[in-house]
């Protein structure tokens, strides 16, 4: 069996100080290939106990690994909102969220808890649960009252909090057609990440370009 100490080893020996700058301007504090890095958890396969030993570490490659190798379902919601609250870094709190929280029974109760946290990392898991049930069970949610709230508050929420609340606002506009003429609007008035870099073959995170783009799909 493979133990803490084999891992970060591993992990070690995959260091890139080249990856680990890109990361770095990104507010993230490792260096590994994220590819490779799913290697060594797909070889590891699932192992909930060792995931707690490497998520103790505080070390993000390790915490990335620990989140792959887990039972996202074996967490208690206030497991998981402690887990959140010590997640550094933008990646580690991205990942949580996506592979870990989503696929807990408690996702709801923590969306709610998390949703107007005075602490916006936090804020901005709730809202990224939000966009989550925008687009798959929106059954409840007062999608004008959120655009209420993006309108009032995006557009001098910090930076993660900010690009968490746009996201919703274009999942409202893709996946809702009575609600796109509003949330257009609303991304054309703000102008929220409209000069954001934007690589040849991806759609811009402006949100009336991204409303555009994929609504055009569906």
């Amino acid at each position: 069996m493979t133990g803490v100490r084999e891992v970060l080893a591993e992990l070690a020996a995959l260091e890139d100080p080249k990856i680990r700058a890109v990361n770095e301007r990104h507010g993230d504090d490792h260096g590994v290939n994220l590819t490779k890095l799913r290697a060594v958890a797909k070889r590891l396969k699932t192992q909930h106990e060792l995931a707690g030993e490497l998520w103790a570490t505080g070390d993000s490659a390790a915490r990335l690994v620990a989140i792959l190798i887990s039972r996202p379902k074996a967490y208690t919601a206030a497991e998981l909102d402690a887990m959140l609250r010590d997640a550094r870094v933008p990646k580690v709190r991205d990942w949580l969220v996506s592979y870990v929280v989503k696929k807990n029974g408690h996702v709801e109760e923590l969306r709610q808890a998390w949703f107007a946290d005075p602490d916006p990392a936090v804020a901005g898991a709730g809202w990224a649960l939000t966009s989550h049930r925008v687009a798959k069970s929106p059954e409840g949610l007062d999608l004008p009252g959120l655009l209420d709230l993006i309108e009032a508050d995006m557009k001098d929420a910090p930076d993660g909090l900010q690009w968490a609340m746009n996201e919703c606002l274009a999942t409202i506009g893709i996946h809702h057609p009575e609600h796109r003429d509003r949330a257009i609007a609303i991304g054309e008035r703000l102008e929220v990440l409209k000069d954001y870099p934007t690589p040849p073959g991806c759609t811009s995170p402006y949100a009336p370009i991204w409303i555009t783009a994929l609504a055009g799909r569906r």
